[in-house]
């Protein structure tokens, strides 16, 4: 869906998009707008090798203004400048996307996750690395502890925060945990099955049946010191809009939910944008032939070959009817009425991945959720209003504390 702004950061939607995501992230400290616009200026449209350079260039020089703040001894500036490098390195692996090779992928990545810990150990926060139980190996995250309040202190409210599709731990820190902190909440982050660090180092797919994930990420934060387990929340953005209300169907838990935006099903993403000819061959199970001219169909587009490559790799699936399979299963229609969580649900205005997702899971659960919507006329449309993260804030955690009785 195109955008319908007349004002643009690029004329490519999906660069447009990075760029809004990138700069409204500076709202937590995790960007800085003049040098984001700096480093993008002058990418063409179809630069695709030119937007990566550009946001690992950027990445590779403000790390290397961190190191010489941190040798220096001026841990505030090493801090910020370590946490907007990771940020942009972030953005640098989205970016690996439209490249004809995945080999920049894990350096990217690790430099991203380097300048992330770099960050951790800088900053004046109670951070701590965690290591998650989850079958038979563990799920690496992050405890922050809320600033001001001693370690045996009285219990706290816990967020548990959850990633999207393709999202890294600096959009977590912009999108929920840094105004949990602010607000006197614990939070937890962590990557999940098909999540960075989980796929790109172990290989490890996504699963549709995301309680499996979440109920053991539950007990262990029930475990931690001072959480009150009658005060555990739960963030879910971006694709985690289907992760949070599909797990909330079996896992009840969980006092207060945020799905934003909401998705019942994520297949729509991938098949609204199929010929009706293609469609009816999936639904009659010719996969031999659909996989014949979709991968006709992508010699006329290396960039879409490459995107198509880069998005089903979290399916742990090969060729292109099975990947759509795969998809299909991530579905919340029939199970969404068992939710007993209340649940608010965000419904951004030109919401461009999953429209009229939000409403529709809203009307699945009329009991326990609440719709808020979220304008071009705040400046707050399109997907996760990116450039609304202030204005989010305030209404998700606004209706968090009402619900945990704050």
């Amino acid at each position: 869906m195109a955008h319908t702004h007349e004002f643009r950061f690029s004329g490519n939607d999906d660069f447009d998009f990075e760029i809004r995501t990138t700069i409204g992230q500076a709202f937590s400290g995790a960007a800085d707008i003049g040098e984001v616009l700096a480093a993008v200026q002058g990418v063409g449209d179809n630069d695709y090798d030119g937007w990566f350079r550009a946001w690992l260039g950027l990445g590779d020089r403000i790390a290397a203004q961190a190191d010489a703040s941190a040798r220096a001894g001026h841990s505030v500036s090493a801090a910020s400048a370590y946490l907007r490098a990771a940020s942009y390195y972030a953005t640098a692996v989205n970016a690996v996307a439209s490249l004809a090779s995945e080999d920049e992928l894990l350096p990217t990545f690790r430099k991203h996750r380097a300048a992330w810990d770099a960050w951790v150990d800088a900053v004046d926060l109670d951070i701590a690395s965690v290591a998650i139980p989850y079958q038979d190996t563990m799920l690496p995250g992050y405890l922050f502890r809320s600033p001001g309040v001693a370690a045996e202190a009285a219990s706290r409210p816990l967020l548990v925060v959850v990633n999207g599709s393709d999202g890294a731990l600096t959009s977590l820190w912009s999108s929920a945990v840094s105004g949990a902190l602010r607000r006197g909440y614990d939070a937890l982050v962590f990557d999940g099955p098909g999540q960075q660090s989980m796929l790109f180092e172990r290989g490890v797919p996504f699963r549709p049946d995301w309680e499996a994930v979440l109920t053991p990420v539950l007990d262990f934060a029930l475990a931690q010191p001072r959480v009150d387990a009658d005060r555990v929340a739960l963030y879910g953005i971006s694709q985690a809009g289907y992760w949070v209300p599909r797990a909330l169907a079996f896992e009840h838990r969980f006092a207060a939910a945020v799905a934003d935006p909401g998705v019942v099903d994520v297949s729509t993403s991938w098949t609204d944008h199929l010929p009706g000819n293609m469609r009816k061959l999936l639904d009659e199970g010719d996969d031999a032939k659909f996989d014949r001219d979709m991968e006709l169909g992508m010699k006329f587009s290396h960039e879409l070959a490459n995107t198509w490559r880069f998005r089903a790799r979290p399916y742990g699936t090969t060729g292109y009817a099975e990947t759509l399979r795969a998809v299909l299963q991530y579905s919340v229609e029939q199970v969404a009425g068992r939710i007993t969580t209340p649940l608010l649900i965000t419904d951004p205005e030109h919401e461009q991945f999953w429209p009229g997702q939000s409403e529709r899971l809203a009307a699945l659960t009329p009991s326990v959720s609440t719709l808020v919507r979220f304008t071009e006329a705040e400046g707050a449309d399109f997907h996760v209003q990116p450039l609304a993260r202030a204005l989010t804030e305030q209404r998700m955690f606004d209706w968090l504390d009402e619900r945990l009785g704050r």
